[in-house]
């Protein structure tokens, strides 16, 4: 190599390296499949679907599940899974109403007192799977089964029905609920859709939980114990401790979206966040985050969220039966298993 080429070899290194560095992103599908499913629904969604009005129903779509992502996506990194975020949220948001409606608490206990009652589930569900070594597939999907079973039961109970309902009465005058939960960022107009405080939140989880896993040493700690819980030991990392800490913030996202719910309808029902479980697992795979634990991005499941939410409302606007929603969503979870399982591969390759 010549005395120029050497030196203009680390500028070439320099003008190349952001790219690969990009491609080699676990959200770099996620960010390329945003994109075509934006184009393609921007396409076919006849101007309604890129019109104020549509641009904000999918993204309320899009926070609402990204803010379960966002954590869920730590989760899976540490290779854990937590089946109860649903059922969480229903079983959160009924606390809530109750506090409200029938212990007639204010507000701001209402709402520390939902928080604790998720925290806890959270932490039991995360001590039971670290104590006993039982896949946290079957304890979550036992504590979803409970969560439900036990709100339909106490609620009836307590109201008669499986609703609870007045909720919006009891926290009208409270500055907490109209400037946190249910405050308006701008609105376009009658029929033109409005842009709600639950983006603010979805962005700030999102930013809270990358931060935390690429700029902390409990984020090195959750990719250690994801890659071989056994050798993260060996090193000194709290394996226990990350889980249960993990299986306590996916809990509490939910409490915050039983929150913002709640708090914006009026009234707690007790299938409220039905599905959301698998929703909350489907982005956090869209978005990069390995089903085995050890590679991922809290970053990518809001791409992946996004890619939900427009595909969600982008199939109405094209005019396609939503029936169908399910079908194109298996899709989109299949292709980018096998789109993730492909740039995981390249990535390992170019660092050989």
């Amino acid at each position: 190599m010549s005395t120029v080429e050497g030196a203009l070899q680390p500028e070439r290194l320099r003008r190349i390296s952001p790219v690969r560095v990009f491609l080699n992103r676990p959200e770099f599908g996620a960010v390329i499949g945003a994109v075509l499913v934006f184009l393609v629904f921007a396409a076919l969604g006849r101007g309604t679907f890129t019109s104020e009005g549509g641009i904000a129903g999918w993204l309320q779509i899009a926070a609402q599940i990204g803010i379960l992502g966002a954590t869920v996506s730590l989760l899976m990194i540490a290779g854990e899974f937590d089946l109860s975020v649903g059922s969480m949220v229903g079983a959160a948001g009924l606390c809530l109403g109750l506090c409200l409606t029938e212990f007639a608490l204010p507000l701001w206990l209402s709402i520390a007192v939902t928080f604790a009652f998720a925290l806890s589930v959270g932490a039991i569900n995360g001590y039971l799977v670290v104590r006993t070594g039982l896949p946290s597939f079957l304890v979550t999907l036992a504590t979803l089964l409970m969560l439900r079973g036990a709100s339909i039961g106490i609620t009836r109970q307590m109201t008669g029905l499986t609703v609870v309902s007045g909720i919006r009465d009891q926290a009208a005058e409270e500055p907490l609920m109209r400037d946190l939960f249910t405050a308006t960022l701008y609105t376009g107009g009658p029929g033109k859709g409005s842009f709600n405080m639950e983006i603010v939140w979805w962005l700030a989880v999102v930013a809270l939980a990358t931060w935390l896993l690429l700029r902390t040493s409990f984020g090195n700690w959750i990719f250690a114990v994801g890659g071989s819980a056994t050798a993260a030991r060996n090193v000194g990392v709290p394996v226990r401790r990350v889980k249960i800490t993990l299986f306590m913030l996916t809990a509490a996202s939910a409490a915050l979206l039983a929150c913002i719910q709640v708090l914006s309808v009026g009234s707690a029902d007790v299938l409220r966040g039905q599905n959301k479980e698998f929703e909350a697992i489907i982005t956090a795979v869209v978005g990069g985050t390995l089903m085995t634990g050890g590679y991922g991005s809290a970053l990518g499941s809001m791409f992946g969220a996004l890619i939900l939410g427009m595909t969600n409302l982008g199939i109405i606007h094209a005019g396609i039966n939503a029936d169908w929603y399910f079908v194109v969503l298996g899709g989109i979870l299949l292709l980018a298993v096998l789109v993730n399982d492909y740039f995981r591969r390249r990535s390992s390759e170019s660092r050989r």
